[in-house]
């Protein structure tokens, strides 16, 4: 599956492949402090540009990756977020984040369950994950509204050796059920 066949719609948001013209929204998030929190911290755009790019090679190699975020009635770029699997980490991550002036609305519960669908129908998996911080309690309140729970502490691979997130995971058993609570997809 390539990224061009991959573009997804609800009421409010377009999820598809990160393209060239994002580089600004990928700077703005990557420099925000707030967006940044769990993230490593804010970085500048050398970084912002590898991570968008990174994002392009996965949907080449991997027909899969985290989309860019699109507000429907403005076409702005508001985040990014979507299923990603690094390597040697504990399964695919549903992975998700938005620039805060676009906090507080539901968009990122709306893009987070419009990727899970993804996940669990195109993509075929039996099992999705997330890797939350423990202080981080606004993704704690996504994943549980999602469907997810936590299943504890895990230690990441490297480069992460020395970060310990909260696994977070549904199945595709659990999401046949918990989709239920979108009327979107």
């Amino acid at each position: 599956m390539s990224g061009h066949e991959c573009v997804l719609e609800s009421p409010r948001l377009i999820l598809r492949p990160p393209i060239a013209e994002d580089f600004e929204g990928f700077k703005a998030f990557h420099a925000d402090a707030r967006v940044m929190t769990y993230l490593g911290g804010p970085a500048g755009p050398a970084i912002a540009w590898r991570s968008m790019r990174y994002m392009a090679g996965l949907w080449q190699m991997d027909g899969f990756a985290m989309f860019s975020i699109i507000d429907k009635a403005s076409g702005q770029w508001i985040g990014r977020g979507g299923p990603i699997r690094p390597y040697d980490w504990p399964g695919v991550e549903i992975g998700w984040g938005l620039l805060p002036q676009w906090w507080g609305r539901g968009l990122a519960l709306e893009a987070t369950a419009m990727a899970a669908e993804f996940a669990f129908t195109r993509l075929s998996l039996n099992r999705i994950v997330h890797t939350i911080d423990a202080r981080n309690e606004e993704s704690k309140r996504l994943a549980t509204r999602l469907g997810s729970r936590c299943e504890g502490p895990v230690t990441l691979p490297a480069p992460y050796v020395d970060t310990v997130v909260d696994l977070w995971a549904q199945t595709r058993e659990d999401w046949k059920e918990n989709r239920q609570r979108f009327n979107f997809l």
